[in-house]
C-alpha cells in the first residue's frame, strides 16, 4: 500500500470496526436473522432488534454507578 494512502485507510477501517461492532453485538445478542419476505417486514425487524439493542444499552447506562 502506498505511504500517502495508509493513513486515510486507516481512519476508514476505525470507523468501519466501531459500526460492525454494533451489528455483531445484534446479530449475537439477539439471534438477528432477516429471513423474512418483503422489505417492510425486514424493517421491521430491523426496528425491533434496534430498539431491543437501544433498552440493553439504556439498562446497562442507569445501573452504571455516577462518577463522584
Amino acid at each position: 500500500m502506498p505511504r500517502h494512502t495508509a493513513p486515510a485507510n486507516a481512519r476508514k477501517s476505525a470507523i468501519r470496526a466501531a459500526v460492525e461492532h454494533g451489528f455483531a453485538h445484534q446479530k449475537t445478542r439477539f439471534g438477528l436473522f432477516i429471513g423474512t419476505i418483503g422489505p417492510a417486514r425486514a424493517e421491521a425487524k430491523l426496528t425491533l432488534a434496534d430498539t431491543a439493542c437501544n433498552f440493553d444499552r439504556l439498562i446497562f447506562h442507569e445501573r452504571r454507578p455516577t462518577p463522584a
